[in-house]
């Protein structure tokens, strides 16, 4: 007889979701309209919905906007009455906002998507046959690079859209140089959906897809657009000097002179061999350091350096770069391993004294460091390192830091730039990590001038106005007041070093083209959002009462002028009965996380994170129905409980779902599923009554294989001892206690070593026992028992065993505090176990065979095909825990291919 399973759906009346289906609500029109001045950018997004339904639905509003930007204005449109946001200080905010979240509701719905956008989404509650009109600004100052401006507008309306435009209009008076449009929307199948008017100063950029067209971009589908516009631009420069914009009082100078002679440069590259680079890191590393190695000019002088604990030089001192010593360094760069730990103190010095012996008239020096992890080995203490890095480089030669992936520490590495008039950027692990890398050398692989000085005479309240270099293809831009509005007693010019002389910039005189009135608001905002911007950086490096004063000023400008910044939030006021929310803007590198104060798990994909999927009913669940235990999307419940439906048995047997909603009994639909024809056919509705039977809780566990498209999952059950890593070869033994709570992580990690080395990490202590001696541990500090090193510090333990590396991450949720442990370095060990233990080689895509959601697949694990639900996570394994999609096992068996019990201590 065929197996079958019978499954029992829930209809909830009523109930709304908050992803659009079709006949549900429809967005009928949709505009994305960005006016750019003088390369300052105001983009407004109009979405107007209907709800099409006979009940009242939530309806939401999600968009995407350029990390650079300020949110400055939200506003709602609804039976004649408008909802605007208010943006406070934070700490205004914080009762309002933890209120919502402690009620379940969103809050924190700003967040960092990918490298250059942040998510925005709020929701309203619509009557039946009723519109709402959504209204969100966002303000940036272009950034030029490599010789243009770049306009990023990103279109996600969920559905196709009727009436559809992004409409782009450019006023330089400067002139246009050139201007080209990209992105994921700018294809071939669109190319007649983008019309372009260029005049000398103006252009006029449109995007009006049809409704067909909206579904055929690259990234597009039936549920309409999915994808970016890029405008690029430039302009004309006729004067070296650049030009003024001035308006009531305020003052804008970009400045970007070309025709230079470059200028020789001595750079030193600083790379991190440490075992956490293993694998891609480390190739796309080699590949850009060879790529770099050859656009070097033979005027340049440079070194290279690698590091883990210990210091690696190619050369000990600067050569110049000829190409038989580039053919030599670039074959030390093919041969670069990971091993060993991270001494990123000891390396940058070393850097910044072979820049220092080489001092070379007519020059520009350069000190670039790429690292992945934190400091430790060596001096650990980030203080330190930055006060040590600071006085050894004086302020003679910029500092540049590029942190590769999320683990990275990133905020050390900004702050050590910014002390040292360089910048930090971040390096997205990536397919095209090394054009990333490559990329970011070209932006300083040319410079112009060094020791740039801007001079105001009669301007006050300036912008910064002291750069070390100015790159080719790059701007400098200057903003501020005008004393007293007194335009002739305002005199600009730039003192700078060029490759043989000192050079002095000026205006040509006050009545040339150089000088442009512009609208007075414009200006104002231009000079606030650098000042913000400025302010934000300089707090970074401060502490103490400078700091105080520093924030309250970025404060203050924040709120006059409306910007959303991570000082600032703004509530969104809605209709009465419905609470407020919150917007926060995040820090840079932050992926989607949890919302401040708030201590809630980030928002998942529909469905995802519910409950843990058991085994027998998750594998059998139809894909119309949701996946894996996944539920209604509409549901709001607390929580969703499965029993396993012994699929096994012949005939079957009915599968009970508890219902924990509320007191009255719920109505469901009776359903068979039949595998092989993947149909549903229905049943009588039946009631079933309101139960508390508890379902077994489990912890979810992801791991990584590299050629995966995603990383894959599995549970095991809460309350246990597992085993984390075992190497019986070396004598070292970890496992951990996880807790009660489902996916509420680890409670104590334990850890052995052969020679009576033990070490207990609990959420708020470390305790090490060497022999008879029990030492306990609260504070940040590094420690050191036999061939154990321990550094602890705020929010995670670094463990060091010989070329073993563990970080065990202390996150904190709903006031619960509760461990997770990263392998940052783990030998290749046949004899190795553990549930983080696995072959890259042994996991392989095979097939899928149904392609509605969530897809079935097969995955060949060992040779051996298993049957997996695409599904979600929650990724524990970085600072800010954030959802991802994955393939769920149905048991943990199948994902490790090894008896259960062999993880189990």
């Amino acid at each position: 007889m065929e197996r079958r399973v019978v499954l029992l759906v829930l209809l909830l009346l009523g109930l709304v979701t908050t992803l659009p289906n079709q006949g549900d609500w429809d967005i009928y029109s949709f505009h994305i309209n960005s006016t750019v001045t003088s390369r300052y950018a105001t983009t407004v997004i109009t979405s107007r919905v209907a709800n099409r339904m006979d009940q009242s639905k939530e309806i939401e509003f999600h968009v995407r906007i350029p990390k650079n930007a300020f949110i400055s204005k939200f506003r709602m449109f609804m039976d004649g009455e408008v909802y605007d946001g208010v943006v406070k200080a934070k700490e205004q905010a914080e009762r309002q906002y933890t209120t919502a979240v402690s009620r379940g509701q969103s809050a924190g719905i700003v967040s960092s998507v990918g490298r250059t956008l942040e998510e925005f989404k709020t929701s309203v509650t619509v009557a039946a046959h009723k519109k709402v009109t959504f209204e969100l600004t966002y303000e940036e100052l272009l950034k030029r690079r490599l010789g243009k401006y770049e306009l990023q507008i990103f279109a996600r309306p969920m559905q196709p859209v009727k009436d559809f435009k992004i409409d782009v209009h450019i006023n330089e008076d400067a002139g246009l140089k050139f201007i080209e449009s990209k992105g994921g929307l700018s294809t071939k199948e669109l190319a007649n959906a983008i019309t372009k008017t260029v005049t000398d100063k103006q252009a006029w950029v449109y995007f009006y897809p049809t409704v067909d067209q909206q579904k055929v971009c690259d990234s597009c589908s039936d549920d309409g657009l999915n994808g970016d516009l890029v405008i690029f631009y430039d302009v004309k420069r006729e004067v070296s000097f650049g030009d003024i914009q001035t308006g009531d009082g305020y003052f804008v100078h970009h400045f970007a002179p070309s025709s230079l002679p470059r200028i020789p440069k001595n750079v030193v590259f600083v790379i991190d061999q440490s075992g956490s680079m293993h694998g891609r890191k480390m190739q796309q590393t080699r590949i850009a350091l060879i790529h770099i190695l050859s656009d070097l000019a033979e005027d340049d002088f440079f070194g290279l350096i690698t590091f883990d604990s210990d210091i690696f030089h190619w050369k000990r001192e600067l050569v110049q770069a000829t190409s038989i010593n580039i053919e030599q360094a670039k074959r030390f760069a093919e041969n670069i391993q990971d091993r060993g730990s991270t001494d990123i103190n000891r390396a940058v010095l070393e850097g910044t004294r072979m820049l220092n012996v080489h001092p070379r008239e007519d020059s520009a020096s350069i000190l670039i460091l790429l690292t992945d992890g934190d400091p430790t080995s060596g001096e650990i203490n980030p203080q330190k390192i930055r006060a040590n890095v600071k006085r050894a480089i004086a302020g003679k030669f910029p500092l540049y830091c590029l942190g590769f992936g999320f683990d990275v520490n990133f905020e050390i590495l900004e702050k050590m730039s910014l002390d040292n008039n360089g910048l930090a950027r971040r390096i997205y692990e990536d397919s095209d990590a090394d054009l990333q890398l490559q990329g970011f050398y070209e932006e300083v692989a040319t410079p112009l001038l060094t020791d740039v000085t801007m001079i105001y005479t009669g301007g006050s309240n300036l912008t910064q106005t002291n750069f070390s270099q100015y790159y080719n293809g790059s701007e400098i831009v200057v903003a501020g007041v005008i004393t007293d509005n007194n335009i002739e007693s305002f005199i600009p010019e730039v003192v700078a070093v060029s490759r043989n002389a000192r050079v002095i910039f000026s205006r040509p005189n006050t009545t040339t083209e150089s000088t442009v009135t512009a609208p007075v608001d414009r200006i104002q905002r231009v000079w606030a959002y650098l000042t913000v911007k400025q302010l934000l950086e300089k707090k970074l490096q401060l502490s103490g009462p400078e700091k105080d004063k520093v924030k309250k000023e970025a404060m203050d400008l924040s709120l006059k002028y409306n910007f959303v910044t991570p000082l600032t939030s703004m509530v969104v006021t809605k209709p009465p009965g419905e609470d407020s929310a919150v917007l926060n803007k995040p820090k840079e590198g932050e992926q989607p996380a949890l919302p401040r104060g708030a201590g809630q798990l980030p928002a998942l994909p529909r469905g995802a994170g519910q409950r843990p999927p058991l085994p027998g009913l998750a594998g059998q669940l139809p894909p119309l129905l949701g996946g894996a235990g996944q539920g209604h999307p509409g549901l709001t419940a607390s929580r969703q409980r499965f029993f396993s439906p012994a699929a096994h048995f012949d005939p079957p047997v009915a599968a009970e779902i508890p219902l924990l909603y509320n007191s009255a009994p719920k109505k469901v639909f009776l359903s068979r599923y039949t595998p092989d024809r993947a149909t549903m056919m229905p049943y009588a509705p039946t009631t079933i009554p309101d139960t508390t039977t508890q379902a077994p809780q489990t912890q979810r566990f992801l791991l990584k294989p590299e050629n995966m498209h995603f990383p894959i999952c599995f549970d095991l059950p809460t309350n246990i001892n597992v085993k984390i890593l075992h190497l019986p070869s070396r004598g070292l033994a970890i496992k951990g206690m996880i807790g009660l709570k489902a996916n509420g992580g680890f409670t104590h990690i334990f850890l052995h070593v052969q020679n009576d080395t033990s070490i207990e990490v609990d959420v708020d202590s470390v305790s090490v026992k060497e022999g008879e001696t029990l030492t306990r541990y609260s504070e940040q500090t590094q420690i050191t028992a036999g061939s154990v090193t321990v550094i602890i510090r705020d929010k995670e333990i670094d463990v060091s065993v010989g070329d073993v590396r563990l970080v065990i991450l202390v996150h904190e949720i709903s006031g619960r505090k509760f461990l997770w442990p990263v392998f940052r370095q783990m030998p290749q060990d046949d004899t190795a176990e553990g549930v983080f233990v696995f072959n890259n080689r042994d996991y392989e895509e095979s097939a899928t065979y149904m392609t509605t959601q969530p897809t079935i697949s097969r995955i060949k694990v060992k040779g051996k095909e298993e049957e997996v639900l695409r599904d979600s996570a929650v990724d524990f394994s970085v600072p800010v825990p954030v959802s991802v999609e994955c393939w769920f096992f149905f048991s943990a068996q199948s994902a490790l291919q090894r008896p259960t019990t062999d993880l189990y201590n």
